[in-house]
């Protein structure tokens, strides 16, 4: 039989009484600890991602509840923001009496087949947009608003049909006060 020797290259007595020898033993060692405590930060930072995923969940279900909130409420706010807007409007005009009394003075002359789109006041004068129900219907409002004393004098501007009525007919006015 035969014995079998294992022969050692590096004797552990020689190995360790050199400076490089335990320079590299404690290198080796030192080595060992950096790998390991990365191994843990890094287990630390896989084992916090169920945690992070968990939260982030949350907090998109969150977010989802709010955003149908905010959905349900745009009409009211598109509303109330129409509102103040007409209310902002409407309380500029009661401020200036003149303007307010002018507009009640315009709309009761109004004929019954006449529909007014818009008025503004600019410089002394009234510019009327509206349609009616026939050239009649134009030439009486003008006659009544001539006969209102305050009104210096009422211009016909452009006249013609209606592109979504042709029975109607769409007039721009010119009112001097």
């Amino acid at each position: 039989m035969a014995a079998h020797k294992s022969i050692n290259l590096l004797p552990q007595e020689e190995f360790d009484a050199s400076i490089a020898g335990r320079a590299l033993k404690w290198a080796m060692g030192t080595f060992r600890i950096i790998v390991i405590a990365t191994e843990m930060v890094v287990m630390g930072a896989f084992l916090s991602r169920f945690w992070l995923d968990a939260q982030n969940s949350d907090l998109n279900d969150a977010i989802s509840v709010k955003s149908a909130q905010v959905s349900s409420q745009s009409d009211f706010e598109k509303n109330f923001r129409d509102l103040q807007d007409r209310l902002s409007v409407f309380n500029d005009y009661t401020k200036n009496t003149g303007t307010s009394t002018l507009l009640t003075k315009v709309v009761s002359r109004v004929p019954q087949n006449v529909t007014l789109q818009s008025l503004s006041f600019q410089d002394g004068s009234i510019q009327i947009k509206g349609t009616a129900g026939s050239e009649i219907d134009i030439a009486q409002f003008i006659s009544n608003l001539k006969a209102e004393k305050s009104f210096k004098n009422a211009a016909l501007g452009q006249v013609g049909t209606s592109d979504a009525n042709q029975s109607s007919v769409v007039f721009n006015l010119k009112v001097s006060y």
